[in-house]
Parts: C-alpha cells; structure tokens; sequence
C-alpha cells in the first residue's frame, strides 16, 4: 500500500478552555435551558397567542355580530392552530442555533442601516425566496412549478377562508337574493359587484380556483413520492405522505361541494361538508407539529439571507479557507456560525475556516493515520 502525501497543514486554532469565545461577552453567551423551562415559556407563549386572536375574532366580527356559528369549528382550530405555531416556535428557538439564527436573521430583517446600504434587497429577496421559492428550481423546474402551484393555492384558500371563519368578511345583499352584492371587512364596504360578473364569479369560486392549484401540484408530489427512488426510500408516511393526502382531501371534498350544490341540487351536501370540515380541522391542528411548519421558519431564513448578502457588500471580500485559500462566505457569516458552534459546544468551531472540500480531506488523512498506527 503506497504512502499517502504528507502534507503540512495549518494546525487549527486553540480553543479557550473554559468561559466565553474570544469576541463574545457573557451576555452573547446564552445561558442553559432545562426542557421544563422551555415547555413553561412555550405554553405560556401559546396561550397569550390564542387569546389575542380570540379577541381579534371577537372585535373584528363587531363583538360576533359577524361570526357565522356554523364555522365555529373552523374559528376553533384556528385558535389551536395559532397555540401550536406559538408553541412550537418557542420551543425552536430555544435551541442554540436556531436562536441565533432567529436573533440574526430578524435584526438584518428589520435593520434600518441595512435598508439603506441595499433598499431593494429585502423586497427583492421576499419575492425570489419567500415568494416563488427561486432556490427550489436549481433542484428541479417540474419540482419548482408543482412547489408553486401547492403554495399560491394554500396561500390564497388561507387568505379567503380564514378572514371569512373569523366574521372579518361579510358578503351581503341588498335585495336577499342578488345579484347585487357587497363585500364588507369589519363592517366597512370595501366593493359592490355583480355576483353574475366575472368578478363576482371569481369572488364565489376563488377557493375552486385554489382546489384546482392545489391538487395538481399536490399529485405530481405523490407520483414522485411513489415513483422516484430517492423519495421512496427516505420518506416517512405521517410527515411527508399525510400532508399531501390531507391537502387533496380538502380540496377534493370542497370541489364535491360546489358540484353537490350546482349539478346535485344539494344532494349529499351534509354529508360533503363534514368531511371537509374533519380534513379542515386535523390539517389546522397537524400544520404545527408536522412539515408544514417550514412555513412558519421561512421568513427567519430570509434575515439571515439578507445578513449574507448586506455582509458580502460591505466587507467586498470574502473568507478564505485556511488549507486551499478558496472563498469560503463573508466573514461576519463565518463567525457568527463559529458562534453557533460555541453555543451547542461542539468542540470544533475552528473548522468553520474550511472549505468543504478540505474538511473532508483533513478528516480522510486523520483517519489513515489512525489505522496506520492501529486502534488502541
């Protein structure tokens, strides 16, 4: 067996023994958290959430005036619904890496100095990333456009439906029976239409719209997931099968709902109703606590996008690998995930001052010297 080439490397840097990293102070240093104290501050966090939007439900229906009684189980998950994000979301950023992340990436989110070194950056990067997910399409164009479809029909059935469980919207005639209608937020008309316009067409049928979006974006996910090896085999039935299956329940069954009242004359109608209604309510519980939670995280990764990118504009150069000298990311993106190491004590943060490529290099050359020399 040849020898490997020896080389010289770089030794890594020394590790402080005990107390906080050099450039951190104790305050940076966060201190432990006992999983109790976290559950405590999640519940508490999802409480206070629940019953701020209990009362927004209250006074934005003009003290229920508004509220249709028979979408109180609706109104209802979204009340857990709103427990569950905040739950969860506390207990996220509990996590030393996470936390930073959430600290970071939400002070560049809201960084006056930032907007005024790049004023379009942010916009620029919600609508590329939070938006049409522009990263998802150096995967797969067929992947990226069914992304789509799923995500603009969610978010606009989200944007119809809840206001509407909530009594926020109203949607009144004049006359009783149309066709002239007027829809009101709050009480306040915001537009009259003719319900046999296209407008109004498009007002009565926009979650058909979203059903549609969703089922053909929702199918090509489950063909995939059926059909391609990859996904098969690292896939789990109740995080990533459930999702789709519920998101084409609920638009299957809101589809066999209008059809119900249009060519059916309202035959098995009850029936339907219930149905979406079960599918609605176990989706709003199950969004918190299964994949859909991404949802939620998204935006915290957006900040940290637009630390990358404010942080590349002003240094102008970026970090070197210690081994290869090849650019690694912006230094203040480089130290602060040294400071994420810190936090989960790993050990080895030093490592962050290699690229990729040396990383594995290093480890493959430490592990032939070990079996060279024998395990002991």
């Amino acid at each position: 067996m040849t020898e490997p080439p020896q080389t010289v490397e770089p030794t890594p840097a020394p590790r402080p023994a005990q107390g906080p990293a050099s450039g951190s102070t104790a305050a940076d240093t966060p201190a432990p958290q006992t999983p109790a104290a976290v559950r405590r501050r999640a519940t508490l966090a999802g409480v206070v959430v629940s019953a701020l939007l209990v009362l927004a439900i209250v006074l934005g229906s003009r003290l229920l005036r508004d509220f249709d009684s028979a979408l109180l189980p609706y109104a209802v998950a979204t009340v857990f619904l709103a427990f569950g994000i905040a739950y969860r979301y506390t207990v996220w950023i509990s996590a030393p890496g996470a936390r930073r992340l959430f600290k970071q990436g939400w002070r560049s989110f809201f960084s006056a100095a930032n907007f005024r070194k790049a004023p379009t950056a942010l916009p620029r990067m919600i609508a590329t990333y939070l938006g049409f997910q522009k990263f998802l399409g150096a995967r797969s164009h067929a992947r990226w456009a069914a992304h789509q479809l799923v995500f603009w029909g969610c978010l606009l059935a989200a944007a119809i439906t809840f206001p509407l469980t909530w009594g926020w919207f109203t949607f009144t005639s004049a006359t009783g029976s149309g066709p002239g209608y007027e829809m009101r937020i709050w009480g306040l008309k915001v537009i009259g239409f003719d319900a046999l316009s296209i407008l109004g067409w498009l007002m009565f049928h926009g979650l058909d719209i979203a059903a549609v979006l969703v089922i053909a974006g929702a199918a090509y996910f489950l063909r995939r997931r059926m059909k391609d090896r990859g996904a098969v085999t690292g896939q789990r039935f109740a995080y990533d099968l459930v999702p789709l299956i519920a998101l084409v329940v609920i638009s299957v069954t809101g589809l066999l709902l209008t059809f119900s009242s249009i060519f059916l004359h309202g035959g098995g109608y009850e029936f339907l109703a219930i149905l979406h209604m079960v599918s609605v309510v176990f989706t709003l519980i199950y969004i918190p606590f299964g994949k859909f939670f991404h949802i939620v995280q998204r935006p915290a990764a957006v900040g940290m996008q637009l630390f990358k990118y404010t942080s590349r504009r002003k240094d102008g150069e970026a970090f070197t690998c210690r081994r290869c000298h090849e650019p690694i990311d912006t230094a203040p993106y480089v130290e602060n995930l040294k400071g994420t190491m810190r936090d989960l004590d790993l050990g080895f943060d030093e490592w962050t001052e290699y690229c990729p490529r040396c990383k594995r290099v290093l480890r493959g050359t430490a592990y032939l010297d070990h079996v060279k020399k024998g395990f002991k």
